[in-house]
């Protein structure tokens, strides 16, 4: 297991670029799944999650190239159908949560998938209903296998259909979605997701032949078709690369840039952040965090406390709760963090109150902050990192702490943050990696 030593109180300062999405990448890589023909990705982060899922592709016979550093082509004419119903694929499965987007794929091309529990972050139920109601709209059937504990999907054929859908899940969208784009007339998905990244994946399958229109609005409708060709696709940054990076600027930052954002798709996060009383720049599509020796959290206009929660796009992102939270504890003032849709993560911050922050848990879903306005440096110390979001979270603190920190469990930020060390000591941070 490695882990990460972090010298506190450096000042950063200087220009950095996001990564891919993350979650676009997931979805849009198992689409390839869809067309025999070859598909090639451009922007695909070089991280855990999204390595892995290329890996588990290639075991099933999809042929894959990297043309250049970030960019790879996928060509699944070959898959192996007799491995996707193996001991070994289905263990694998559950090491990783994005080999969940792999079932509509399947289902809609194959009319066949498996399912197990996947694995991922440690915050809680992640249930999958939606995409379950959904393929049973499209008229697939499930069979549970007790002696494996997985579900074998099956359907002669699936059939178009309205359907609102039970919550506004972004991965039981897309899997809908890739699912619906092969099926027989035409499906209309009410309540759908409607992220950047689903938006994304809309335009990329339009583009592979897709007939998807409702783009960007909760109301889809998917056209079938009887087949998909290739197509080529530019992954968005990342939204919440973005968003933690304004959370560095803000903490410990001496001036940063952070470059090629695209604003437009970044919704609500920069106004989220200005609400904890950070000042923030834009310039063409560069964002520009200046040092900030004091921050005071805004009021709502009747003069009562600051709500932060998450919510459905275009609501705020449940991504970044983690990382604004930590921002808050060196505010001015104090602000009230909601997090609706997940239930434990934030129980990541017990290890902030053990190194000087001042925070109430009032239950697993809400926490107060009371900034401390710069008067009392977080104190160093060791801890580890339970999900992808609360690990950067705590790199951030550890970053302005004074000391010397250790995170343990860093593969869990590796799965979502790319050559996330390098980056930051480019800047001016002292961050080691060690076994």
């Amino acid at each position: 297991m490695e882990s990460f030593i972090i010298e506190g109180g450096h000042r950063l300062k200087g220009t950095i670029t996001p990564q891919g999405a993350k979650n676009e990448a997931l979805e849009v890589i198992c689409a390839t799944l869809l067309t025999t023909e070859e598909v090639t990705i451009h922007n695909i982060p070089n991280i855990l999650d999204v390595n892995n899922l290329i890996g588990l592709l290639k075991e099933m016979g999809v042929k894959v190239k990297q043309i250049e550093p970030n960019g790879f082509s996928f060509q699944s004419d070959e898959i192996r159908l007799d491995y996707l119903n193996s001991d070994k694929f289905i263990n694998k499965c559950a090491q990783l949560r994005g080999s969940v987007l792999m079932i509509g794929p399947l289902l809609g091309r194959f009319h066949k998938a498996t399912v197990t529990k996947p694995g991922g972050d440690k915050i809680g139920r992640r249930r999958l209903d939606t995409h379950f109601l959904g393929f049973k709209k499209l008229g697939a059937k499930f069979i549970h296998e007790e002696n494996r504990d997985t579900f074998a999907i099956r359907a002669d054929k699936l059939k178009g259909t309205y359907m609102l859908l039970d919550e506004a899940s972004v991965t039981g969208t897309a899997n809908i979605i890739m699912a619906a784009v092969l099926a027989e007339g035409t499906t209309t998905i009410y309540n759908a997701a409607c992220e950047p990244y689903i938006q994304q994946l809309c335009r990329m399958l339009n583009a592979m032949g897709a007939h998807i229109s409702g783009i960007a609005s909760n109301l889809l409708t998917v056209e079938g078709v009887s087949s998909l060709h290739g197509t080529d696709h530019t992954i968005l940054p990342d939204m919440i690369e973005v968003g933690s990076f304004i959370g560095i600027g803000a903490m410990v930052g001496d001036g940063i840039r952070i470059k090629d954002v695209s604003l437009q798709n970044l919704g609500i996060i920069p106004d989220a952040f200005r609400r904890l009383g950070i000042k923030i720049k834009t310039e063409g599509d560069d964002i520009i965090v200046p040092r900030q020796n004091h921050y005071a959290i805004e009021t709502f206009i009747d003069g009562t406390i600051m709500t932060i929660s998450d919510a459905p796009w275009p609501g705020l992102t449940p991504d970044l709760i983690s990382v604004l939270l930590v921002v808050a504890t060196q505010a001015q003032g104090s602000v009230l963090f909601h997090q609706k849709m997940f239930e434990s993560r934030l129980f990541f911050v017990d290890k902030l109150i053990d190194m000087g922050a001042q925070i109430i848990l009032c239950d697993p879903h809400r926490a107060v902050v009371v900034g401390n306005d710069h008067k009392h440096k977080l104190r160093a110390g060791r801890m580890s990192s339970p999900d992808i979001r609360a690990g950067i979270a705590l790199l951030i603190a550890a970053l302005s702490a004074k000391g010397t920190s250790r995170i343990d469990n860093i593969a869990q930020i590796d799965r979502g943050y790319e050559n996330i060390e390098n980056r930051l000591n480019a800047l001016g941070a002292n961050i080691i990696r060690v076994n």
